[in-house]
């Protein structure tokens, strides 16, 4: 019975050791930090408070590094409007354009408003929406 008890122990003991060297030499891996991405962000919406969220995600999204570009399409190129109308949506389009985003809108869908002259997005065509899609990991619509 002696020996079954020392043998157990001195199993025990060696499992203890071998666990806290094993811990020793493989830390637990560390947390990733966040690693930036690409997102792409189409608004099709002129709903004020959808626009004004999507800018809202926009602007976090460039807080932590990442790459924001928005296409706006459809309805949506009437942000141009709408930023003179709401000005909290107008803070955030500021914001985003002040940090170096850029803003495209569709040309068709401008012109089909006549909105020749937007201020706050460039002329754009299907191939850049196409180049919007393709380029960014993320793409979100709204």
């Amino acid at each position: 019975m002696k020996k079954a008890i020392f043998s157990l122990t001195v199993i025990l003991l060696f499992l203890a050791y071998s666990i806290s060297a094993q811990e020793q030499f493989n830390p637990q891996p560390q947390k990733k930090k966040h690693s930036p991405t690409s997102i792409g962000m189409v608004i099709y919406s002129n709903d004020v408070e959808t626009v004004w969220n999507a800018f809202r995600l926009a602007n976090h999204s460039k807080n932590q590094g990442d790459t924001v570009q928005i296409f706006l399409l459809a309805k949506g190129v009437e942000v141009d409007n709408l930023v003179k109308e709401n000005k909290d949506l107008k803070e955030q389009v500021d914001a985003f354009l002040g940090k170096g985003g850029q803003i495209q809108g569709c040309g068709t869908c401008l012109q089909s408003r006549n909105m020749d002259g937007p201020q706050i997005c460039t002329f754009s065509s299907l191939a850049d929406l196409y180049a919007v899609i393709r380029k960014n990991k993320i793409v979100l619509t709204f």
